[in-house]
């Protein structure tokens, strides 16, 4: 599973058990977190991810960029820049966890529909947004992609990414989402499709092929869709590689909006649960 927890888990002012109570609903074995960082309180921000495996009683990761991987399983060892996690599954199995929370910042389709957002400028055409996606978010991406290549080497090996990417999707933003009302014009947004063409599979598309039908916004429970002031989508993802996605589905304070319903809902963004088949690769590293 992804999970923003925002703010360490605090950013819509429910308890830390909440948060608690969503991992084990989803009945999730490994967790990508993000915004893991809390308020600063006498000087020290907590962790809201250690707190979160300290209740649980599971193992810990924590990442760069205010990231953590949460997780049943043990923990073998870090990617050289902490970006991933190898774990060993029950069954002896070697799966890597990488998991990044890229910029916020400027957000696309905000400067697309004219919503004003950290004094970015209006953008116009899908060409303008892809370069200022690529300029905002281009580098973190290729980051995790290096630690990607320098941490696994073995052929077949199961690779998750998770994250709040703060970019929709270039599956999401297509001709016929255009067509049908659900985005201003078609546009390749690049930050997931440098993950799909490094050979991940989307998840939750791989599950739900259809934009229309099936939106899967996670940004965000906390307007209405209709808000003139916001722009809901779909920017949380699970990606995979070396492994067969079984079922995706949102994780969420209501339906139809969510899959698996979690309430009281305690974060500003949905998650997303993955359940994958491990291939038949590698058991041990």
């Amino acid at each position: 599973m992804t999970l923003n927890i925002g703010v360490g888990g605090e950013n819509v002012g429910r308890p830390i058990g909440d948060m608690v109570a969503v991992v084990r609903a989803s009945g999730a074995d490994v967790v990508g977190l993000q915004e893991t960082i809390g308020s600063e309180v006498h000087g020290v921000r907590p962790d809201g991810g250690q707190k979160l495996a300290d209740l649980l009683g599971w193992n810990y990761l924590a990442q760069p960029g205010g990231c953590g991987v949460l997780t049943r399983f043990p923990i073998v060892r870090a990617s050289p820049h902490k970006h991933g996690a190898l774990l060993r599954t029950n069954a002896g199995r070697a799966v890597w966890l990488f998991n990044t929370h890229l910029a916020h910042a400027p957000y696309q389709p905000y400067q697309l529909l004219g919503i004003p957002y950290a004094g970015a400028p209006n953008l116009s055409t899908a060409a303008e947004a892809v370069a200022a996606a690529r300029a905002a978010r281009g580098a973190q991406v290729e980051a995790v992609l290096a630690d990607i290549r320098a941490a696994s080497d073995v052929p077949g090996q199961t690779i998750i990414v998770t994250g709040d990417f703060n970019e929709p999707s270039h599956l999401d933003w297509t001709d016929a989402a255009t067509q049908a009302g659900r985005c201003p014009l078609p546009v390749p947004f690049p930050s997931a499709k440098a993950l799909t063409d490094a050979g991940f599979v989307d998840a939750y598309r791989a599950i739900h092929p259809d934009p229309v039908a099936r939106p899967g916004h996670t940004w965000t429970p906390m307007t209405d869709p209709t808000d003139p002031a916001d722009r809901h989508d779909r920017i949380d993802f699970v990606l995979v590689r070396g492994a067969a996605v079984e079922d995706a589905v949102v994780v969420g304070e209501r339906a139809p909006a969510a899959d698996l319903v979690v309430n009281p809902w305690p974060t500003d963004h949905r998650a997303v649960l993955a359940v994958l088949r491990l291939s038949n690769g590698a058991t041990r590293h």
